[in-house]
């Protein structure tokens, strides 16, 4: 029988040492380095999140760059924006992670991210707890929505995203990539 990779545990991700290259995430015990994101993607974070805390601050917290552990012991990801319910928000242990995925992930597509790893992605989080799964695509000004239920739309344009999973109305494409 053949050698068995060696897995690492959250306990042990964490131990390992920062080269200051990459950020890195926990795929199913397998570090994995991530590139840093452009200021195009970080300045679209934090504008999307102060979008989300204004229109579904009822529902819960809106942030950026959020660990959540979708698989407890061997995975920990950072959702680029997250909502999280308000029940869950006040639970956090603040010295750990979200368990499970946050209500609604929010994923800004780079040119590293290959279909399978986003498929992954959307996979796990919505089998982990997440309403919905939004991929960005900051180039092209679209978002690919897909709900629990597997559903999946595209909008662009002059478009709005319905909200209503998290109470609310909708969510316009202009607001978002204005």
């Amino acid at each position: 029988m053949a050698a068995l990779p060696d897995l690492i545990t959250v306990d042990q991700f964490r131990q390992l040492p920062d080269d200051g290259n990459y950020c890195y995430e926990l795929h199913h015990g397998k570090a994995v380095a991530m590139t840093w994101p452009k200021p195009g993607d970080w300045k679209l974070r934090r504008h999307v999140m102060d979008l989300l805390r204004r229109k579904l601050s009822d529902f819960g917290e809106a942030a950026v760059a959020v660990p959540y552990r979708a698989v407890p012991e061997f995975d920990i990801r950072a959702a680029d924006v997250a909502l999280i319910s308000r029940e869950r928000w006040d639970a956090i242990d603040p010295e750990d992670d979200v368990y499970g995925a946050p209500e609604l992930v929010i994923q800004l597509i780079s040119a590293s991210d290959t279909k399978a790893d986003l498929q992954e992605t959307v996979a796990l989080c919505l089998a982990s707890g997440a309403l919905e799964c939004w991929l960005v695509d900051r180039k092209r000004k679209s978002i690919t929505v897909v709900r629990k239920d597997g559903a999946a739309s595209v909008y662009e344009g002059d478009t709005a995203i319905p909200l209503s999973a998290f109470g609310s109305d909708s969510l316009h494409l202009s607001d978002i990539f204005e």
